[in-house]
This record gives C-alpha cells, structure tokens and sequence, in this order.
C-alpha cells in the first residue's frame, strides 16, 4: 500500500463528504493505493454516520470511533497504530488542509530524502490577533528550545516514513511536537514545504487561545523529556546535591561561629535565632525532596506499562 491518509476529527459533519471526495479524487488520479483512516475524537454530531457510509461505499476508508472526547494526540496514535501505508500523510478534516498537496508530499518522503516533511502555512487565513501572532511566537519558542528549524509546527498536514509513526509515542497534546518527537527517537531527516491554507468553510474551530498556554507548557515538558526523559537521576540528582552542599555550608558555617565564640568566651544566640540555621535546614530538605523525586522517576522508567489512553468503541473496516 502507498499512502494512508490519517485524518482525526470532532464534530466535521459538514465537511465530511467534501473532504472525502476530494482525497478520492486525487488518489484515483495519481493511481496510488490507498486508505483513508478516519478517527472520530468522541463527536456529538453525525459525523461517525457519514464515515460509516463512507466505508460501506469505499472499502479503502476507515474508521475510528473513540467513546468520547480524548483529544487530537490520542486520535493520531489510534490512526498511526492501524495505518498500513509505506508513507503516512495526516491532515485536519476542516478542509483548510489542501489533498491537492498529497502527490508532492508523498514524493518526498518516497524520494528517501526525508523521514518526515512537515507544512509550512506560509500565509494564512486565520486571525491575526488570536492565531496568526500566537502561532509566529509559539513556533519561535519551539525552534529555539528543540534545534528542530520548522516554521509551522502546528501544521496538521504532514508526511511520514512508516517506520517513524510505528516509533513515536504521542500523547498528551504532543501533537504540536511530532517532529521533535521524531528527532528524538533518531529520525533526523526532518524537511519541510510550503502548503496551502483554506479558510475555513464550514463550522468554527474547536481550538481556542489556551492552545497556545497548553502549547508553551508542553514544550518545557517536551524539553525536560528529551533532555532527561530517560535519565530523571542526572537532573534531580545535580539539584539534591547542589541543594545539599548548600545546607551543609550553612550548618558548617553555624557550627564554626559557635566554636569560634566559645573558644573566645564571647555571648552567642541560640542556634535557633540564627537565619543560617533554616537556611541550612530547608536546603537539606529540599535536596532530599530532589533526590527522592529522581529515584521515583528512575523507579517509575522502568516499571510504566504502556496502556491506552483512549476507549475505542467502534471500528470499520479493520
């Protein structure tokens, strides 16, 4: 099989059919075997309906239908699990993301030039406000706490290698991060192409301004994990031993100046009246806290169990 197209949705009913005829369309033109892989994210509309008559028509599409909403990353690694395509092309089903781009994005993975090939919105038709200033931010923040050069991070349209969705793990709202995800796990050929971006025809987005906190919040998780992901110690181990040395400079340093004034016969204070005495307590404290917290995390890399973070309730076609 050439190429699956993973597409994850919530409440696109109006959209639906346009989208698929329009993906059919250029398939059939470029002769390509295919499926198109629907994951529905828990949508309250008749979206589910329309993607089963879609694959009582067309054996090649098929569907997901989660039990309620678990969000877009959960939706794409349910869709990169059942892809069977050598090249993978995700993309939104709101109909901003242009099919027309699928033949060029297929070629250069298929060119073995590149791992993954990400969109670049070059120029949008969205808000510039709410979504176009945040977005330029957001993806400047990404390039320079990844080393990933993208423009687009946030494009839902991109391209695959098989190998590379079957060796990322997305969760969360990683979504935004795939690339780096990607890079992480030794995929380096990274590239990228400017796509096209539709306004919106049907409906409102389902995305709003706390996409971009969210955004921002997982980049520092996505940062700490591919720094210490798989070494918690080193991190939380350098903290309690800083922490350590600290109080124990502290204690020393209380310790000497009631000797110093004992030897001298000079008054001193209780220990307790002395601010080093809590300096030195809360320091040692505190990296104890850091050390515990790096051996729970060595604890907790070693034994985690990869379970589901979605319910599945129906499929098609599968």
């Amino acid at each position: 099989m050439n190429i699956s197209v993973v597409i994850p949705l919530l409440n696109e009913e109006e959209s639906l059919q346009e989208l698929h005829d329009w993906i059919v369309s250029v398939m059939d033109k470029g002769g390509y075997s295919y499926e198109i892989i629907f994951i529905d994210d828990g949508s309250t509309d008749d979206s589910w309906k329309i993607i089963e008559r879609f694959a009582a028509q067309n054996p090649n599409v098929k569907g997901i239908h989660f039990h309620t909403n678990f969000g877009k990353s959960q939706a794409l690694h349910a869709g990169f699990a059942k892809a069977q395509g050598d090249v993978i092309i995700t993309m939104d089903a709101d109909l901003q993301d242009n099919p027309d781009e699928i033949p060029e994005l297929f070629a250069l993975i298929d060119s073995g030039k590149f791992d993954l090939v990400s969109g670049w919105k070059k120029k949008r038709y969205d808000a510039v406000v709410t979504k176009n200033l945040p977005s330029k931010l957001f993806n400047w923040a990404a390039r320079r706490t990844s080393g990933v050069k993208l423009h687009d991070f946030n494009c839902g349209l991109k391209a695959y290698r098989k190998d590379v969705v079957k060796h990322i793990e997305v969760s969360g709202e990683m979504h935004r991060y795939i690339p780096v995800l990607a890079k992480n796990a030794g995929y380096h050929k990274i590239g990228e192409k400017v796509v096209k971006h539709q306004a919106r025809k049907y409906g409102e987005t389902k995305f709003g301004m706390d996409r971009f906190i969210n955004g921002f919040l997982d980049l520092i998780t996505i940062w700490f994990l591919s720094r210490f992901g798989k070494r918690p110690m080193h991190l939380f181990g350098l903290l309690g031993s800083l922490m350590f040395v600290i109080g124990f400079v502290a204690a020393g340093y209380i310790g000497f100046m009631k000797l110093y004034r004992l030897y001298h016969k000079m008054p001193y204070d209780l220990v307790t009246n002395n601010p080093w005495f809590y300096i030195s307590l809360a320091t040692m404290v505190i990296g104890t806290q850091f050390f515990l917290a790096g051996f729970l995390g060595e604890i907790i890399l070693r034994t985690r169990s990869n379970a589901e973070r979605y319910t599945v309730s129906k499929t098609v076609n599968f």
